[in-house]
C-alpha cells in the first residue's frame, strides 16, 4: 500500500515539528553520555568517525519513521498494520505492538533520571552545591517526588494538546535549552587552561585510533544509533503530525544537525571545563554527576553556573519525556480510539506507579537500561528496516516515494540499498557487542 489519508491534529509550524522532533532525540544520550564516551574514548578522533556512521545509520532510520507515520497518519503500530501487504499485516500489527511498547519501559527509568536532575538544580538553587549522588539515589522519598514532578509536568502539557501544548512548550524548552549552552560553553571557553581540553575535543589524535580501532568503531556506531532514538515510533508520530510541503530527507538533516549541535556544545561546555580544573574526562558515566559539581564548588559564581547547568540537563530529559509521552498518548488514542484527556491521565499515572520499582531498586533501572538500550531499541529499528525495505512489508519504492515528497532533499535511492542489506548489519553489530560487553 502506499499512503492513507485521514483526519488528523497539524502541528502549528515546521519550526514546531523540527523542534519537537530534534526534543525527542535530544536528551540524556547527547547531554551526558556523549562527552563521557568522547572522553573514553579519545576525543576528536571518536567525533569524526560518529559524524561517518551517524550518516549511514542515523539519517536514514530518522527518515524512516517520519515517512512510516505520514504516510498512514498513525502511530508505529498503525502504520506497520496498514501500509504492510495483506497477507503480513497480522505479524506486522503484533511487531508494532510490541515496539510502541518499548516507550513505555523507556519512561519506567528515564523519568527517575530526570528526578535526579531536577534535584540537582533545586539544590543549588537552595544550598547554593550539589547534593551528593549516592545520597541522590538512596533517598527514596524525594526521588519519589522529583519524579513524579517530571511526570506531571510532560503529563500537564500533553493535556493542552498537540499544537497549544506540545508543539509550543517543546518549541521555546529546545530554545532556551540552546541558548543556556551558548551561554555555557562561552563561559567554559574563557577558563584558564581551557584550550588544552580544546585541543582534546577538536585535534584528532590518529595515535590512539591506531591503537584502538575496533573501540572507536563499535561506541561510535552505538552513539549513533542510540542518539536520535529510532526504534520505537516516537518519530512516526511526529511524521503523521505534518503534511507533504517538505521533503522527509530535507527534514531528517534538520533534526540530525540540531541533535548533532547540541552534544556538540555540551563538549564545549565539558572538556575545556574539565581540562581547567583538571578533571578526567574518561572518568565515564559519573562525569556529569560526580565530577563536575566539584569543578563547580571550586569555580567563582559556581552556585550560578552550576544551577544554569542542571537546569540545561533537565530541559534536555524533559524535552525527550514530553515527545515520548506524545508518542504513547498519540498512539493509544489511534489504536483505542478514546479522550485524549483519559489517555493522557492514564498514561501519566502509569508511568508513576511503573517507575515505582526503579526508584527503590537499582538493579531495576540497570537492567530496564539495558533491556531497552541493547535489546529493544535495535531490534525495533531493525525491523522497521527491513519493513520499509522488504516485499513483505512496505516496500523500497512505497518508502523511496514517500520520503522524497515535498520540497527539499531528495531522500537518495542509494540509501534504500544500504538499508537493505549494510544497515541491519551494522544493528545487529551494534546489537551483540551491547549484549556480550
Amino acid at each position: 500500500m502506499g499512503t492513507i489519508e485521514t483526519g488528523r491534529a497539524r502541528l502549528g509550524s515546521r519550526l514546531g515539528f523540527i523542534m519537537l522532533a530534534a526534543g525527542c532525540a535530544v536528551g540524556l544520550g547527547n547531554v551526558w553520555r556523549f562527552p563521557f564516551i568522547v572522553g573514553e574514548n579519545g576525543g576528536a578522533v571518536f567525533v569524526l568517525v560518529y559524524l561517518a556512521f551517524l550518516a549511514l545509520l542515523g539519517f536514514p532510520l530518522l527518515t524512516a519513521e517520519l515517512a512510516l507515520g505520514r504516510a498512514a497518519k498513525q502511530g508505529i503500530s498503525g502504520a506497520m498494520r496498514n501500509l504492510a501487504q495483506e497477507k503480513y499485516r497480522k505479524f506486522w500489527a503484533i511487531l508494532g505492538s510490541i515496539i510502541f511498547a518499548g516507550n513505555f519501559l523507556l519512561m519506567l527509568y528515564y523519568t527517575d533520571v530526570s528526578g535526579w536532575l531536577l534535584n540537582y538544580s533545586w539544590s543549588y538553587i537552595s544550598t547554593g552545591a550539589a547534593p551528593n549522588f549516592s545520597e541522590v539515589t538512596k533517598d527514596f522519598s524525594s526521588c519519589t517526588i522529583y519524579m513524579a514532578l517530571s511526570v506531571a509536568i510532560a503529563t500537564l502539557i500533553c493535556l493542552a494538546g498537540v499544537k497549544n501544548g506540545v508543539e509550543r512548550a517543546t518549541k521555546w524548552m529546545m530554545l532556551s535549552l540552546l541558548a543556556l549552552l551558548g551561554v555555557l560553553a562561552v563561559k567554559s571557553l574563557s577558563l584558564p587552561g581551557a584550550a588544552k581540553g580544546l585541543e582534546f575535543y577538536l585535534a584528532p589524535n590518529w595515535a590512539y585510533f591506531a591503537e584502538h580501532p575496533f573501540k572507536i568503531v563499535f561506541n561510535a556506531m552505538g552513539q549513533a544509533f542510540f542518539t536520535l532514538s529510532t526504534g520505537v515510533g516516537c518519530m512516526a508520530i511526529f511524521g503523521s503530525y505534518i503534511g507533504r510541503e517538505h521533503s522527509l530527507a530535507g527534514e531528517s538533516v534538520w533534526i540530525i544537525t540540531i541533535d548533532t549541535f547540541v552534544a556538540f556544545l555540551a563538549g564545549l561546555v565539558i572538556f575545556p571545563t574539565c581540562a581547567s580544573f583538571g578533571v578526567d574526562v574518561s572518568s565515564g558515566p559519573g562525569l556529569i554527576f560526580e565530577a563536575i559539581p566539584k569543578v563547580f564548588a571550586d569555580m567563582p559564581g559556581g552556585k550560578i553556573w552550576g544551577f544554569l547547568f542542571f537546569f540545561f540537563l533537565s530541559l534536555g530529559a524533559l524535552t525527550t519525556i514530553i515527545a515520548v509521552f506524545e508518542c504513547l498518548i498519540g498512539g493509544l488514542v489511534d489504536e483505542l480510539r478514546k479522550s485524549r484527556i483519559l489517555i493522557t491521565l492514564c498514561v501519566g499515572l502509569i508511568v508513576i506507579l511503573g517507575s515505582l520499582p526503579t526508584v527503590f531498586f537499582e538493579k531495576v533501572l540497570e537492567w530496564e537500561d539495558f533491556v531497552f538500550g541493547q535489546f529493544w531499541l535495535p531490534c525495533g529499528a531493525l525491523a522497521i528496516c527491513i519493513f520499509v525495505t522488504r516485499k513483505c512489508g512496505w516496500g523500497s519504492e512505497n518508502f523511496l516515494r514517500e520520503a522524497s515528497l515535498g520540497k527539499g532533499i531528495k531522500f537518495p535511492a542509494l540509501c534504500t540499498v544500504l538499508m537493505k542489506w549494510l544497515v541491519p548489519i551494522f544493528i545487529l553489530a551494534v546489537m551483540i557487542v551491547g549484549l556480550t560487553d
